[in-house]
């Protein structure tokens, strides 16, 4: 076994002092969005999403967490979910609810902590959005009870399972890191306590693009006592928004096509007189629109090839899945 590798080849995560600029992010109106996270100095995560062709790898610290393979008509995946997972959050007690109830804002700003303090998290150079507005709650008919849609969002499946491209096309559904507490375990009974009182912490989410799907990161208790009570749970979604190398160049290109619309109509009005319209109320909302765009737009998840390649990737299927023929082929 050569430095760097586990016993059965995961390429460990290199270690980096993680360097990490925070900023707000709100709508014109004020409204606060989420976190904008600014990581520097911090090449290959210890949460990290490997490939291998088809094939894909999620390893924390190493460790096989989850494998995956998309099918061959690209309508869904195959996963294998190990018990390799563990949660870079400490146990959040239920006075730090009470206190931070309400206040997604400042649940945000604990969170970044977590993930810039944790060797496990899937924090990478580059810029991140950390947000209270997931497409989740985009999806859910009136006449659906949160318990039912919010099960209906969470994918089946121990050890192994299909995320339905199909079926949940740009729904994006929920993928638990680990099996789901039933309704009667004693921390999800804790946390029904805090959900009727509207103090349940957060669900702490990562869009990962390969799979289109979230991961739970921190929260499975949680998730379970949302449904449980049949309410929304609070959710903090992380994902990767425009580098910043290209945030200056997507920024001009913006501007300048606000003033080419503001000089467009300033040529009408020329020809036409003042009764043209001069265009900022036009132009101005989609300025405002393509630059909050910048700051909040989903971008596809990095993913780092896997030494070894789909040789290495059925060599790790083998032993974590004990040979069982999966994914079957």
């Amino acid at each position: 076994m050569s430095d760097g590798q586990n016993a059965i080849g995961v390429p460990a995560a290199a270690v980096y002092a993680l360097g990490m600029q925070r900023s707000d992010v709100t709508r014109d109106d004020g409204t606060w969005v989420g976190l904008s996270l600014d990581v520097q100095d911090h090449h290959q995560p210890g949460l990290c999403v490997f490939t291998a062709g088809a094939q894909l790898l999620v390893s924390q610290m190493s460790q096989p967490v989850l494998l995956a393979v998309v099918d061959e008509q690209h309508e869904g995946v195959d996963f294998w979910r190990t018990d390799g997972y563990r949660s870079f959050v400490p146990p959040l007690r239920a006075d730090a609810g009470r206190a931070l109830a309400g206040s997604p804002e400042r649940w945000a700003h604990r969170f970044a902590q977590y993930l810039i303090d944790s060797p496990g998290s899937p924090l990478h150079e580059g810029r991140w959005l950390l947000s209270c507005e997931s497409p989740l709650r985009r999806w859910r008919h009136a006449d659906a009870s949160h318990a039912e849609y919010w099960s209906s969002m969470l994918v089946d499946g121990h050890p192994n399972g299909y995320i339905d491209w199909f079926l949940h096309a740009h729904s994006w559904e929920v993928l638990p890191l680990r099996p789901m507490p039933d309704a009667d375990d004693s921390r999800v009974k804790a946390y029904r306590k805090q959900a009727r009182e509207g103090t349940l912490p957060p669900v702490l989410l990562w869009w990962v693009s390969g799979l289109d799907c979230h991961l739970i990161l921190d929260g499975h208790a949680r998730f379970a006592a949302a449904v449980a009570e049949s309410v929304e749970p609070p959710l903090l979604q992380l994902h990767r928004t425009v580098p910043r190398d290209d945030l200056a160049t997507r920024t001009e290109e913006a501007v300048g096509f606000y003033e080419d619309e503001l000089a467009r109509f300033a040529g009408l009005r020329a020809i036409h007189g003042p009764a043209v319209p001069d265009g900022a109320a036009t132009a101005g909302p989609q300025l405002v629109r393509l630059l909050h765009d910048l700051n909040t737009a989903e971008q596809p998840t990095w993913a780092w090839p896997l030494p070894g390649g789909e040789k290495q990737w059925r060599r790790i299927a083998r032993e974590v899945t004990d040979s069982q023929n999966w994914p079957c082929t």
